[in-house]
């Protein structure tokens, strides 16, 4: 898509996407400079992101990336630092970095534990926590949580400790909200099904796995990048500037049951 296409829903906006280089992330960066947004995200993909970068301001976006691990509370310093620095604010977070682990709570160990709540939850916490200020000095923002339907309902085949991280991110989201809503900051969280991202390719490949899950999906389907990405947008602009500590949830029915 070329800039001159662009509809401005985030017109004069700057935002920072974390896990942006592939995936959702990446769907959500290219949509959010369509829209008119100037773009800092991050990631630990650094030649997959600097790839995107390029291709970016090769339409003229504005758009940069940074090596960004969400556990990392000095990344997440200097990713902010580098949105108000390169483009003079910051306005809307975008914590959608997120790992999965597939294991019931007896096979899991406690390395990997501690891994998926330090991606899944510090990461957001960190991310929040140095945006506020930014959002602060900006004279408001919108920060956008990515939780999933896990975070919502439990599932005979959902891991345990990662429902665990997804149920945070909710009640994290709805806190953040209550607290911030003076300053004209406003946290939402959304909620995807099953959506056809890197994360999942496994079992999509698999046809039997693929149409357990698609029995389970009253759309009949499974949902897309973009399907995630237009909420993503819808939180970021001032289309939702009533709307704080909600849960969006884009899951094609399967939580509906």
């Amino acid at each position: 898509m070329q800039m001159g296409d662009i509809m401005g829903r985030l017109d004069g906006k700057v935002a920072l996407i974390s896990g942006g280089a592939r995936g959702q992330g990446a769907t959500e960066t290219r949509l959010f400079v369509h829209e008119g947004a100037k773009v800092v995200f991050g990631d630990i993909l650094d030649d997959e992101g600097k790839k995107l970068e390029v291709d970016l301001r090769a339409t003229g976006a504005e758009a940069t990336f940074v090596h960004l691990d969400v556990t990392n509370e000095a990344s997440w310093q200097e990713a902010v630092a580098t949105a108000e620095r390169t483009y003079g604010k910051l306005n809307v977070l975008v914590n959608n970095a997120g790992i999965l682990n597939r294991k019931r709570v007896e096979e899991t160990t406690e390395d990997e534990l501690d891994l998926i709540l330090a991606v899944n939850m510090k990461g957001v916490f960190l991310g929040t926590k140095h945006a506020l200020p930014a959002m602060r000095r900006a004279g408001g923002g919108s920060i956008i949580n990515i939780s999933s339907i896990a975070g919502l309902v439990g599932s005979p085949q959902g891991s345990p400790s990662y429902t665990a991280t997804k149920g945070g991110v909710r009640l994290f989201t709805k806190s953040t909200a209550v607290q911030h809503a003076h300053e004209n900051i406003r946290c939402n969280s959304i909620h995807p099904g099953p959506i056809e991202t890197p994360m999942i390719q496994d079992s999509l490949n698999d046809p039997a796995q693929l149409e357990e899950r698609l029995q389970r999906i009253p759309l009949g389907r499974i949902g897309s990048v973009d399907d995630v990405a237009y909420g993503v947008l819808y939180l970021a602009s001032d289309e939702s500037s009533f709307v704080t500590g909600s849960e969006l949830v884009i899951d094609g029915g399967v939580t509906a049951q």
